[in-house]
């Protein structure tokens, strides 16, 4: 979606190039990306927020890319007494994002041991190593299989453009290419068939940007009219365009939108 023709990487190739475009891809771990950006390997790097701030690295957000969301919770068994996040106090936690949780914990000035792991967050209580977790959660599926509620969401991550402190003006450019496919994605053309006396209505109606395009047809009286609008309107504004006397309503994805 964002114009780059990637080549296809070989079965081991970890490096490639694009075909239409003077950028050259790098596939890393997500964690060491910040890494890469703050140390200048790379002019940026798409991984979690919530890996940037657990690296602690001096990178600057470029952009939210509004994929891979999810939220770092704190929980504990389903038996166990705790029901806030400050019943935490003083109880062993373990986390694969010890950095992170102890900030976000000191933030609402709770204390507590932590546990430092690499994988498998969730058996710690199970296996009497930590009486709580703190983990990334999407559906909460993991937590409940086992036998885990949550206390609470500490932070919202998703997936995040990051480049240096002072990005280098490629990767600026190559933001305002990805931000240009983010913002498509809220919204749809709308084009649609109106007479001329059922415009004021339909005009009134479309949540656009800016007033929609009329464009007079061959037929006398009649208009075409074009309109970006929010994606997330559409499924109420349809019926009421029709009411309004709008026709032939024809609605496509826009693939990136500028300005």
């Amino acid at each position: 979606m964002a114009g780059l023709g990637p080549e296809q990487p070989g079965e081991r190739a970890l490096a490639f190039p694009c075909r239409n475009a003077p950028v050259d891809v790098l596939l890393v771990r997500a964690a060491d990306i910040p890494e890469y950006v703050q140390d200048r390997v790379v002019d940026c790097g798409i991984t979690g927020a919530d890996l940037v701030r657990e690296r602690s690295a001096q990178v600057r957000e470029l952009l939210r890319l509004d994929f891979g969301g999810c939220t770092l919770q704190a929980a504990v068994p389903q038996e166990s007494e705790a029901t806030a996040t400050g019943d935490l106090a003083g109880l062993r936690v373990a986390t694969v994002f010890p950095r992170l949780t102890r900030e976000l914990l000191a933030e609402r000035g709770i204390e507590v041991d932590l546990v430092d792991v690499t994988g498998s967050v969730e058996v710690a209580p199970r296996l009497g190593l930590a009486d709580a977790i703190v983990d990334l959660v999407s559906s909460g599926n993991t937590l409940r299989t086992n036998g885990l509620r949550s206390l609470g969401v500490l932070f919202s991550s998703e997936a995040v453009l990051i480049g240096c402190d002072e990005p280098a003006e490629d990767a600026e450019q190559l933001a305002r290419v990805f931000k240009s496919v983010v913002d498509a994605r809220t919204a749809r053309y709308l084009m649609m068939n109106a007479p001329a006396e059922a415009l004021p209505a339909i005009s009134a109606l479309v949540p656009g940007r800016r007033s929609p395009t009329v464009i007079p047809l061959s037929e006398n009286g009649m208009n075409a009219v074009h309109v970006l609008v929010p994606a997330a309107e559409v499924w109420q504004l349809l019926p009421k365009l029709e009411e309004a006397g709008a026709s032939s309503i024809l609605l496509v994805p826009v693939e990136r939108m500028l300005g």
